[in-house]
């Protein structure tokens, strides 16, 4: 296990102690932490902010995430050349880790968005990887996070093959992938579709089985974590993640 401080960055923030993300704060030489996804990591809709806030001030946190975007129209609206131009700004010796997860827009039926399951979207995932590496920074895959729609009390696991084919990417390109997609899956079932509804997006005229509240984000942003520790321990080490979310 880390050490407590993680434990009291993530009480502070359930409590609304928490103020901007701590990103401001961070030493010239902290890490660099880039969330790139879409609305499932996204400020409001996701648990990216939530992230940040628990890596804590030690780790320069940047979430570009953003709601409906595919591995595909990420790039075509321009939304990558935001993480190209910082990639290409980092600071000599900083090292920069780039949280890449994309899944459920690339999935068939989004217009202008959806991409091959076989050969679109595991290219395009494979594309943002190596640009990564050639800018010298470290990319880590996060298979999507899972829906919380239930068939009877049977959770509806429609994103496993796009979290396969992320997986298949991060093995060939040898580098790190989060689980996210089996984790939240299993976690869901465990609790039950009325127990999941809870991790929904407070507004009735918002709610759905994908997008996050707070409490929503503050649970998966904490899986995220524990994950994010075992698979980086440059990040474990500066964040003293102890990244318990149950």
């Amino acid at each position: 296990m880390f050490a407590s401080r993680f434990e009291v960055v993530v009480a502070a923030s359930l409590a609304g102690g928490l103020g901007p993300s701590p990103a401001a704060a961070a030493a010239p030489d902290a890490p660099r932490v880039i969330l790139v996804g879409d609305s499932t990591m996204a400020p409001r809709t996701g648990y990216g902010d939530a992230l940040c806030r628990l890596l804590g001030p030690t780790v320069e946190c940047v979430n570009l995430a953003k709601g409906g975007r595919s591995s595909k129209s990420y790039r075509a609206d321009g939304s990558w050349e935001r993480v190209a131009a910082l990639l290409a700004d980092r600071e000599a010796n900083r090292k920069t880790y780039v949280l890449i997860q994309f899944g459920h827009n690339d999935q068939p039926g989004k217009a202008g968005r959806s991409t091959d399951l076989d050969s679109e979207f595991p290219a395009n995932i494979a594309a943002y990887v190596d640009e990564v590496q050639r800018a010298g920074a470290i990319a880590v895959l996060v298979t999507p996070l899972t829906r919380r729609s239930f068939r009877g009390e049977v959770l509806i696991e429609d994103l496993e093959p796009w979290a396969r084919a992320t997986r298949r990417v991060a093995s060939i390109a040898g580098v790190p992938v989060l689980e996210l997609n089996a984790e939240s899956s299993a976690a869901v079932a465990r609790m039950g579709a009325t127990e999941a509804d809870t991790l929904a997006m407070e507004s009735a005229k918002d709610f759905d089985h994908t997008h996050l509240g707070a409490k929503g984000a503050e649970f998966f942003a904490r899986m995220v974590a524990k994950e994010l520790a075992a698979a980086v321990p440059d990040l474990a080490a500066r964040a003293e993640a102890d990244a318990t979310y149950r």
